[in-house]
């Protein structure tokens, strides 16, 4: 086995032991059984749903939704055992649920999860946190007022992949880190969120008064309904879509809370007549840690790959997207012969003659020996969704801090925000690390 079969096998061990830590191998006790209600019944909802049916020792038992269709082919998953609300409240009553999987529209976050940790339930909640910035530091009261566990679901901070980076960041292989680049780029009408309409969706199986809720009074619309994420009265965007899950990673494998001021700029180019969001987004993002973010999303082209990350050091640089991680060590060779050769001729001698420059300089006379030495590790096994809510679960069970508590996931839905609010006021926002929240540069 050389030394790259053995990176890319550890990879793949490591998702196994991972598995083998939260326990998705070994036998549930009815003791610790738990019994989970679905707020939110959409596309990502029942791929909570899936993932839940999966893990030992946790049952779907209620589903919510304001769409019948939905709440039909949710309760089909859980061969008809949930009971099914489209009013969220009325689960809440029920004292024989544990746990709540938090998944509608942004615009119903924080008011949802409030009110599920009030009734003291334990939530697992989809990214972004919050609809707005100072949503987060009033959940993070409620976490802590009422001392339930509440995870936030940004899955990949989960993945074997994010795992490794983590570890060769710590581990120094990429000497001082200071530039950071992440993108999510997408080219379809589904990855703009014009998803395909129910043809039974209509005003008798939509509730449109239970979907608007605390958003602002709309005529009927199946779009805004089921397309939510175009509209600026339900989500941000771009930013509160991908860059929470940008923002997220790169906090976690560099140690980072929040940038100290973020500049960005988004312009709808494409979309027009389906929504009031950008669908091409730029920011920079500056971080009191040392380094510097760049996040893109353009849903106009898609062949730079769909996401990935890039983090630039002085001693390497690692690149990954999707299961796939590279490490690429620097190989510097500094060569200043156009600047010397315009010396006089005595003193380019002089200058080459020197030990010292000809250890970091390459003149004709001699030529250095390239190395191919990158490292490849692949991942493979368990989606992250399934391993980041069995952490969950298991934080639950044994009443530690989950993996991504209320602050964490109230600092990557704030950068989100901070993004959109510099698209909207064409200016540097920065970031109050005391009162976690904008403020305005002068």
């Amino acid at each position: 086995m050389n030394r790259r079969d053995f990176m890319t096998s550890s990879l793949a061990i490591g998702v196994g032991a991972a598995f083998a830590r939260t326990g998705l191998a070994r036998q549930v006790p009815p003791s610790d059984r738990l019994t989970v209600g679905l707020i939110g019944s959409g596309a990502r909802g029942q791929e909570l749903l899936q993932a839940t049916a999966q893990i030992p020792g946790v049952e779907m038992v209620a589903v919510c939704d304001a769409y019948t269709g939905r709440l039909e082919r949710a309760r089909a998953r859980t061969a008809g055992r949930a009971d099914a609300y489209d009013d969220y409240r009325q689960g809440l009553d029920n004292k024989a649920i544990d746990v709540f999987s938090v998944a509608p529209p942004d615009h119903w976050h924080m008011r949802m999860v409030v009110d599920t940790l009030n009734a003291d339930k334990d939530v697992y909640v989809e990214k972004p946190l919050t609809y707005a910035i100072d949503e987060g530091s009033k959940i993070a009261d409620a976490v802590r007022r009422t001392g339930r566990i509440l995870q936030v679901g940004s899955q990949g901070i989960s993945s074997a992949t994010v795992a490794k980076a983590r570890e060769l960041i710590k581990a120094g292989k990429l000497g001082q880190i200071t530039m950071v680049r992440a993108s999510y780029n997408r080219n379809t009408a589904g990855g703009a969120w014009i998803y395909p309409l129910p043809p039974d969706a209509n005003e008798r199986t939509v509730n449109w008064e239970r979907f608007l809720g605390p958003a602002p009074k709309r005529p009927f619309s199946l779009e805004r309904f089921f397309r939510w994420r175009c509209y600026q009265d339900y989500s941000g965007g771009i930013p509160t879509d991908l860059f929470v899950h940008l923002a997220t990673t790169i906090h976690y494998v560099m140690d980072a809370k929040m940038p100290r001021h973020v500049f960005a700029s988004g312009e709808l180019y494409r979309w027009k007549e389906s929504r009031d969001v950008p669908d091409t987004v730029n920011a920079v993002l500056v971080y009191p840690e040392g380094f510097t973010a760049n996040l893109s999303s353009t849903f106009n082209n898609q062949s730079s790959s769909e996401s990935g990350f890039e983090i630039l050091g002085t001693e390497g640089s690692i690149a990954f997207r999707g299961g796939t991680l590279t490490f690429s060590p620097e190989n510097v060779v500094d060569d200043n012969r156009w600047v010397v050769m315009s010396w006089p001729e005595a003193l380019e001698t002089a200058y080459y003659a020197d030990p010292k420059v000809q250890e970091r300089e390459t003149p004709d006379s001699w030529q250095p020996a390239m190395k191919e030495n990158r490292e490849v590790w692949n991942e493979w096994g368990q989606d992250a969704t399934l391993v980041h809510l069995t952490r969950f679960f298991d934080a639950v069970r044994s009443r530690t801090a989950p993996v991504e508590d209320a602050m964490v996931g109230h600092r990557a839905a704030a950068v989100a925000h901070l993004v959109n609010l510099s698209i909207r006021e064409k200016r540097p926002i920065e970031w109050d690390f005391q009162r976690e929240t904008a403020r305005r540069m002068a």
